[in-house]
């Protein structure tokens, strides 16, 4: 049976979540941050990042043996860089690690068996303390670097059982991606911890006029326990096909509708269960959650025939997770609990490629008793959770933030045809911008899609041109100028009118070149 050895200080290939498999480092962890109960896993720094992280045995490679095969997946530029940064360390480090390595005994290398037996080896702490949680940490620490030689508390690696090593392109849930905070203007603040699930506890500080609790990204003990209350799920399009995916993966009991019944087929194959009707769905539900595409769609689905208003009965929470304008909030939060209904808005910040892999950011407001009840369904579908106060405050946020997307992806896109029509290579461009303080997925992402020509939506043009639209109007509410966002709205306008709207944002490009 084939068998892995890894030990404090080996090469890997680590995969993490939905991120490629990335080259990294055997270290051992600081001193402050302990290792996941239960897990079998590694503490890996990534070459080319500021990146350390817990990783699961059966997402690491040994380096040398799957060099080739990682080259030929990935070719990004970043990536091509955290390997070039590898092979500096190995010339660096050639001689010396290479006579570390041989006299290493035996007894620290860590024995994964493939496919499948049951480990008969006791596993051994890599840490004494009681204390026990997953964490991701960022950024340099002294008992990472390169030259430090390995700790003498690190007694043994913990020896575990590796399934195959098949990549899982799914998020890590049990890491703790996921974090909570609330936002509020009216709450006072205090010291006291209060507990928002049997998982989490909110730490409120004073910070002036607004109060912040945040959970501990170490103080998030395992994987998602999900809810036992049954959940409804209104809308299947680009986000809410992701999230609904994730509320079954993580065991959730969910039942969904759809304008186009077709799309319920495949939710329906993995375990969710179909209502006629909103109102039917929510008269099934205990939290029915809602994701369409702009006001008057939202409106519609409350308000309109079979609505969602008539399954609402005491007790009923209606969640609004679309992007609409404040007003639009202020009156579903209305109609909802007028009939006794609670009610709470949490739009998503993301695309589709987050909607899928459980990555969204999510923003929430109005009934706080809802958010808290949601928690396991926004762990599921998401890895960072706000609640701002009252209904209305994450419509506010939502829009600025799309404004600054949109404003962002038009200017890219600017320049772009700008590099072009002044002679320069675009691919330059975007290897400068990749290199500098505005590098970012995003960046690398849109800009890709638009030097392959590739516009398959991941959010759509039309939509960010939505949001535009309506952080102006709020902007006027307020009489707040917003030109930024005025100019790069009329970009897309004209965009929509060359029959981009059902592309990707990205396509805002083409307004350029037209």
């Amino acid at each position: 049976m084939a068998t892995v050895h890894l030990r404090i200080g080996d090469l890997v290939w680590g995969k993490l979540g939905r991120y490629p498999p990335w080259p990294g480092k055997v270290v051992s962890p600081p001193k402050d941050l302990k290792k996941p109960r239960g897990k079998k896993c590694f503490f890996v720094k990534f070459f080319g990042t500021e990146d350390h992280a817990w990783i699961k045995v059966e997402q690491l490679k040994p380096y040398h043996p799957h060099k080739e095969e990682m080259i030929k997946i990935n070719k990004g530029k970043r990536f091509q860089q955290a390997v070039d940064a590898v092979e500096e360390f190995l010339k660096k480090s050639k001689g010396k690690e290479q006579g570390s390595h041989n006299s290493e005994d035996k007894s620290k290398s860590a024995v994964f068996e493939v496919k499948g037996r049951k480990n008969s080896g006791k596993a051994v702490k890599l840490r004494t303390e009681e204390e026990d949680y997953p964490g991701v940490h960022r950024g340099g620490d002294k008992d990472l670097s390169d030259s430090d030689p390995e700790p003498s508390s690190v007694e043994r690696l913990v020896p575990g059982t590796v399934t195959g090593f098949k990549w899982d392109s799914s998020p890590v849930k049990d890491d703790p991606h996921f974090h909570h905070f609330l936002l509020s203007r009216s709450e006072k603040p205090g010291s006291s911890m209060e507990p928002i699930s049997k998982r989490l506890k909110i730490i409120e500080e004073d910070a002036g006029s607004t109060s912040i609790q945040a959970a501990d990204s170490t103080a998030i003990n395992g994987s998602v326990t999900p809810t036992d209350k049954r959940i409804g799920f209104l809308g299947l399009g680009l986000m809410g096909s992701g999230i609904v995916s994730n509320l079954l993966k993580m065991g959730h009991i969910v039942t969904v509708w759809n304008r186009t019944a077709e799309k319920c087929d495949l939710f329906i194959q993995d375990g969710a269960r179909l209502g006629r009707t909103p109102a039917e769905v929510v008269s099934m539900c205990d939290i029915t959650f809602s994701c369409v595409s702009d006001p008057k769609a939202a409106q519609d689905l409350v308000l309109g025939p079979s609505g969602v208003l008539q399954g609402i009965r005491p007790g009923k929470c209606y969640v609004e997770m679309s992007t609409v304008d404040p007003e639009t909030i202020t009156e579903l939060s209305r109609v909802i609990t007028s009939r006794g209904g609670r009610f709470l808005e949490a739009p998503v910040s993301g695309s589709q490629q987050l909607s899928n892999d459980g990555m969204l950011v999510i923003l929430a407001a109005g009934d706080r008793s809802v958010y808290e009840d949601c928690s396991s369904c926004f762990q599921a579908m998401g890895k960072t959770s706000f609640f701002l106060g009252e209904a209305g405050n994450a419509a506010k946020m939502m829009l600025v933030l799309n404004m600054v997307q949109g404003s962002f992806m038009a200017t890219i896109a600017e320049g772009l045809t700008l590099t072009q029509a002044t002679g320069q290579l675009q691919q330059t461009f975007l290897d400068i911008l990749c290199q500098g303080q505005m590098a970012s997925i995003f960046l690398d992402q849109k800009c890709q899609n638009i030097l392959q020509g590739n516009f398959k939506p991941d959010y759509y043009l039309k939509h960010i041109q939505k949001d535009l639209r309506l952080a102006i109007s709020m902007g006027d509410s307020v009489n707040h100028p917003t030109p930024m966002a005025a100019a790069a709205n009329e970009v897309y306008k004209r965009a929509k009118a060359l029959d981009q709207s059902d592309n990707d944002m990205s396509a805002v490009y083409r307004a350029y070149i037209h």
